[in-house]
Formats: structure tokens, sequence, C-alpha cells
């Protein structure tokens, strides 16, 4: 079953074309990679799928229904979720806090002043459990300013997941991460269920040979090549145009 697709995808900002025809399906449970060089438009496609930006032309489909104009909050309600390329955190509340309003706003239950955070009973036992699913089971009580950038970057996947998608957009989720922060991403990205669909844009190889199933590559705001990372390895015009003839050797690409 496909669970998103766009159809001849555009999008321009005055004269300059971004996104350009655009055809890409994304199937229920799959693990996808976008990449590309810089300027390629992959952020502008993300925007586009999460609801961000609208299009000039073409359309999105999610599970065969038309979403192309329904904004980011309608889309987050009906199943897609996105993490950003930077932190976007409570940094003055605990990682609990941060989790248990978030599950509190996807239910409908949000704080207000007669009923404080910690009234919330369920929205608390259900922050426990998706920090666990993201190995933050141990920094429940942590302040999010004093702990490390990965930690961080992992409070933000779980935000994502706390609201129930079905589909998950993560942008560059391990930019500016130490090795073992990298490994720990990694960990967390391979072990979601696969009743998510993931996409991700990603610049290192290493993550997105081991994690994806298909890989769409843009260049110029255009698909150049998609397919199998085995496809993607042995396609000349992705060595020529974007990746290098040494890419796939040891270390990632940027």
């Amino acid at each position: 079953m496909i669970a998103l697709e766009t159809r001849n995808l555009n999008k321009s900002f005055g004269s300059l074309q971004v996104t350009q025809n655009v055809n890409l399906a994304f199937e229920q449970g799959e693990r996808s990679a976008i990449i590309g060089p810089n300027g390629a438009g992959k952020t502008t496609f993300f925007n586009l799928l999460a609801g961000e930006l609208r299009p000039n032309s073409g359309s999105i489909l999610f599970e065969g229904r038309d979403i192309t104009s329904l904004d980011s909050t309608s889309r987050a309600r009906i199943g897609i979720a996105r993490s950003f390329q930077r932190n976007n955190l409570f940094p003055d509340y605990t990682v609990r806090e941060n989790l248990a309003l978030a599950c509190a706003l996807r239910a409908g239950t949000a704080p207000i002043f007669w009923r404080p955070m910690r009234s919330l009973t369920s929205a608390h036992t259900e922050a426990d459990e998706v920090a666990a699913q993201v190995g933050l089971q141990d920094s429940l009580g942590a302040t999010v300013r004093n702990l490390s950038y990965g930690s961080q970057r992992q409070l933000e996947v779980a935000l994502a997941l706390a609201c129930r998608p079905k589909i998950l957009l993560l942008d560059e989720p391990t930019s500016g991460m130490s090795p073992e922060e990298t490994a720990r991403m990694h960990d967390l990205i391979t072990g979601l269920p696969r009743t998510l669909t993931v996409i991700i844009i990603e610049h290192d190889m290493d993550i997105v040979l081991d994690v994806a199933d298909k890989i769409a590559v843009l260049d110029y705001g255009r698909v150049l090549e998609q397919g199998t990372p085995a496809e993607i390895r042995a396609s000349k015009i992705v060595r020529e145009r974007y990746l290098g003839e040494d890419a796939f050797g040891a270390g990632g690409a940027s």
C-alpha cells in the first residue's frame, strides 16, 4: 500500500524553480532516504510534504487521499509528523514535561491554568513510554538545556513519535552529531516499528545505505535517480553528478 505519494509536484520562489515535477511514492512501512547536494530542493520537498508550503502545481496524496490543500496542523492530525534539522524544544522544561505536553496536545488535554501539567497522569505515563522507545528513559527528569546535543535530537524524534504518526519525516537526524551520537540515532531509526513509514533527509551515506530500503536523489529540484541502495550504488549518473567515484568507500559523503 502506498502511504504517501507526490504527483508532478512543483514549487518556485519567484523565478527560482526549487521543486520540478517530482513524482515519488512511499510504501507503507518503508524506510526511504532523500539525498542530494545542498540546494537540491530536499528541505523544500519536506516542507511541501508536511504542509508548511503549498506547491504551485501538482498534488500530494496520503493513503490515496488528496491532502494538497491541508495545512501542517491538519496533516499532523491525520498522521504526518516531522522532526526538524534544528531542535524545536522547550529548553527549560524537563524531558518528561516536553513529551507530556506533546502527548496532551495530541489527545486534546493540554494544560490550562486550572489544570497544570502535573495533573495529566495519562500524558506523563505515555511520555515515559515514548522516552523509553528512543532511549531517554534515564533522562526523564533532566532539563532539556542540560542534555547533550545528541540527546536533544533523540528527544525531538520522541516528540514526533508522541503524535502517534503513520509517517515520520526526519530532516538531517544526524547533523552535527559525534560518531557515538550518530550510532545512537542509527539504532533509534532502525528500531522504529515497521508499522511506521519513515522518510529521511540525510547526508551521511553510511546511515543512508544501511537504513534505507529506497533512495531518491534530487538534483536542482528534479528526481535524478531513485531505487534501492544497490541500484543507487551502481548508478553512473548519480556518481558523476553527486556522489563521486569514491563516495561509497569508507566514510560518509557530505
